[in-house]
């Protein structure tokens, strides 16, 4: 079976929001499109606790953009985002949630942060949703959201390490891109590990 995963369509991600994606509103009308041709669809949010260590608040002097260690891992600094229980870490008002079976939180340790759907940074813990997937007897999977360029990335090169096929959905992602390159070398690095990448339009035609 197929299944739709939906990578963290949450308001501090959007033009407005805490950490804004270029364009990442664009995203919602794709994602509404696609969900119907699934029998699965779950979705994943960004939950953090106000004293997450990928914060740069919370480390006095550092700004967003600064990289720290954290826990013995490479950590980026972030605006403060996708806080719990905020208006910020809640689905864009525009995301049709009908569908969504069920929804999976991440980045909720205030030690680690967690960028894939599947595991936190370190492979410490997992999510649940490998699990998941496979109880619903889901073999392949289609990715869409934000961002291309960590969120997305990182979901897509566990969901192939865990034996899924992927299918990533290009045209229902945006990249933060901290460096402008940034989304073209993820998609690069998805592609060369076994990602096959399509557009909504191929798979509407290919399901319809």
């Amino acid at each position: 079976m197929d299944a739709l995963i939906l990578v963290d369509l949450q308001n501090d991600f959007v033009p407005g929001g805490a950490l804004p994606v270029q364009d990442g509103d664009k995203v919602i009308p794709v994602a509404n499109s696609v969900q119907p041709h699934f029998e699965l669809v779950v979705a994943t949010r960004d939950w953090h606790p106000a004293n997450h260590g990928s914060f740069a608040a919370n480390h006095p002097g550092k700004k967003p953009g600064d990289i720290i260690e954290l826990n013995g891992l490479q950590q980026i600094l972030w605006p403060v985002h996708c806080v719990q229980n905020t208006h910020g870490a809640e689905f864009v008002a525009g995301l049709e949630t009908e569908h969504i079976s069920k929804i999976f939180f991440k980045g909720t340790d205030p030690g680690i942060d967690s960028y894939s759907a599947l595991y936190d940074n370190a492979h410490r813990k997992s999510t649940g949703l490998g699990e998941y997937l496979r109880d619903q007897g889901v073999d392949t999977v289609y990715v869409l959201g934000l961002a291309t360029d960590y969120c997305v990335k990182f979901t897509v090169l566990d969901a192939l390490a865990e034996g899924f096929s992927v299918c990533l959905i290009e045209d229902g992602c945006r990249g933060v891109n901290l460096s402008p390159e940034d989304s073209a070398k993820a998609v690069a690095e998805m592609r060369e590990a076994g990602a096959e990448i399509i557009t909504s339009t191929a798979l509407g035609k290919a399901t319809a």
